[in-house]
């Protein structure tokens, strides 16, 4: 269910305290009919990071609810968003996040590279309070993740690295050689790549 938003709520988001300050409205009017559930919301950015749109993606328990990538990035890739933020209450008012909210959190992240939809945030929200999982590490931490990570992506991710890797070996091995004929180290940063700090600490014999 697409929230209804007025020009004033479709702000430009700076921080979790302009997304939790919609959020508990929000929550405070739906909870008139269902306060004992958890509710699942998607907030989609555009490129400046105004708010595109709010959308309920479920209703659940009062410990519980699901949240399936095809519901949540359905309409992220209708609007053409460029980033959504997870967004769920707790009717305890707990604000620790369980096992199943990072479980969640981590599926969707892994989706969402897949689809150039990244995950930027996820609020757990009270009528009083809320927690961010970026701004306590955990959303760093859960992007780290292969738990969710398809096997064919994480091949290719390991081809990348391997091929970096490669790459920055053949630079310092051009560094070494360069700067064993006496180039300065600002012409060889400038031939290879390399930071100017890492060619002043290679050790080689000058011809």
């Amino acid at each position: 269910m697409d929230i209804k938003l007025t020009e004033a709520e479709k702000i430009k988001i700076l921080n979790s305290d302009d997304i939790y300050g919609i959020m508990q409205k929000i929550l405070l009017r739906e909870d008139k009919i269902d306060q004992n559930r958890e509710h699942f919301w998607v907030i989609g950015l555009e490129n400046n990071n105004r708010i595109l749109f709010i959308e309920l993606i479920s209703l659940g328990t009062i410990n519980k609810t699901l949240a399936e990538p095809m519901e949540v990035f359905s309409l992220a890739l209708q609007k053409r968003a460029v980033k959504i933020i997870l967004c769920h209450n707790h009717p305890s008012g707990e604000l620790k996040p369980s096992e199943g909210d990072k479980n969640i959190t981590d599926r969707l992240i892994q989706v969402g590279i897949i689809v150039d939809t990244p995950v930027s945030d996820h609020l757990i929200i009270t009528p009083k309070s809320y927690l961010s999982f970026k701004n306590i590490g955990l959303l760093e931490e859960l992007e780290k993740s292969t738990k969710y990570v398809p096997q064919y992506v994480l091949e290719e991710r390991i081809k990348k690295d391997a091929a970096k890797i490669a790459e920055q070996k053949k630079a310092i091995e051009v560094a070494k050689q360069l700067k064993r004929k006496g180039v300065d180290n600002e012409t060889i940063a400038f031939s290879t790549g390399l930071p100017v700090q890492e060619i002043e600490k290679l050790r080689v014999k000058k011809l």
